[in-house]
């Protein structure tokens, strides 16, 4: 795979359940010779072809290894490669277990194994449309008319990767989902995509006055949870100074600041490129905070001490005083940010922040005039 553009999870997943189905093939004795089933022979082979659907064209994906579990049964193993996307998922390995059976209602049967998310409210695997679209139109012809496939995902690091998401917020436990409306894994924050923001944004700021700007995909899906317009919508990545500038440019009158606290409160230090590979302070500005409230230097330190800006927050719940720092930064994100737009557009936005924890609880709000 070339550097740059990389495949999302469900690419993984799909590849590897290809690889096991088409390697079982070559071991089930009452595979019709009549059959047009056709057969890879990965001994032969370390890659499987997918098609990605949608107009996208093909991807060849490397297979890390495939073992025979017994008669009927095959296991694959593939590692997850973003690309240059800053994906927690890099490197993850993704396992595939595929077994025939004599023919179900259905002949394709994807469950979920240990890593992979359950929605609490089906209680099914977390495997999304897309995904069981790309394993359906790489599968569905592989499989013998007598036989059904039944395929289980596996994340070995499944379960303590979401962990670091906010996957529980949404209904999604004990691991990570296989989501996605495509198979291109394309890095947001990278600067060569600002021309895509920048362009979604001109286009929405014609049909509305009023944006939300959702920091990351996780704002996405608090944006949904709402109840927000997708027409009012405007992904950012990390580039929310450059993309408030253009708002005000284009005449739109509000912006609604929607994210994670650990991104936003970046603002109330003025930085407004969020890339931890830029500048990453966030503690030092959640400590600040606490000594401009009057907090004690002693709890200042204990914040500075704290790994991440969840921990700092949780931190301050048991501290008695989160509310009152945590309204402190709503409001300096709100001031910073209108200054910043006054400064290089030279116009007066409404500003509205939103600052929510890792699980998508709100922690607070606050609008400006």
């Amino acid at each position: 795979m070339s550097r740059g553009t990389g495949y999302t999870l469900p690419v993984f997943a799909v590849a590897a359940a290809k690889a096991a189905l088409c390697h079982l093939q070559l071991r089930v004795q009452d595979v019709p010779r009549t059959s047009s089933v056709q057969v890879i022979n990965l001994a032969e082979a370390d890659s499987v072809q997918l098609d990605l659907l949608d107009g996208v064209g093909m991807a060849e994906i490397p297979i890390q290894s495939v073992a025979k579990l017994g008669d009927d049964r095959t296991l694959a193993i593939t590692v997850s490669d973003p690309g240059d996307n800053l994906d927690l998922t890099r490197h993850t390995p993704i396992w595939a277990e595929v077994q025939l059976v004599s023919r179900q209602n259905e002949s394709l049967i994807l469950v979920g194994g240990e890593g992979l998310g359950i929605s609490v409210t089906s209680g099914e695997p977390a495997i999304y449309q897309y995904a069981r679209r790309l394993f359906r139109a790489n599968l569905q012809s592989l499989i013998p008319p007598e036989k059904s496939a039944i395929v289980r995902i596996i994340l070995p690091e499944g379960r303590s990767l979401a962990m670091r998401t906010s996957n529980a917020a949404f209904g999604i436990v004990e691991g990570l989902s296989l989501l996605g409306t495509s198979g291109l894994s394309k890095p947001l924050s990278a600067e060569v995509h600002f021309e895509e923001f920048q362009h979604s944004l001109r286009d929405k700021a014609q049909h509305s006055n009023h944006l939300v700007f959702c920091i990351g995909s996780n704002g996405i899906q608090v944006a949904s949870r709402l109840g927000i317009s997708s027409e009012t919508i405007v992904q950012t990545g990390n580039w929310i100074g450059a993309l408030l500038v253009e708002a005000g440019l284009q005449g739109v009158r509000s912006v609604h600041l929607l994210g994670y606290q650990g991104k936003l409160i970046k603002l109330a230090g003025g930085i407004f490129n969020t890339s931890s590979h830029l500048a990453d302070a966030k503690l030092e500005i959640i400590s600040a905070a606490v000594i401009r409230c009057g907090g004690s230097a002693a709890i200042a330190a204990l914040v500075l001490d704290c790994k991440t800006a969840d921990e700092a927050y949780r931190f301050l719940i048991s501290s008695g005083i989160s509310e009152l720092i945590f309204n402190y930064l709503v409001t300096l994100i709100n001031y910073k940010a209108q200054s910043y737009v006054k400064k290089y557009a030279n116009v007066d936005l409404i500003i509205k922040t939103t600052l929510f924890d890792r699980l998508g609880n709100l922690i607070t709000e606050f609008e400006g005039s």
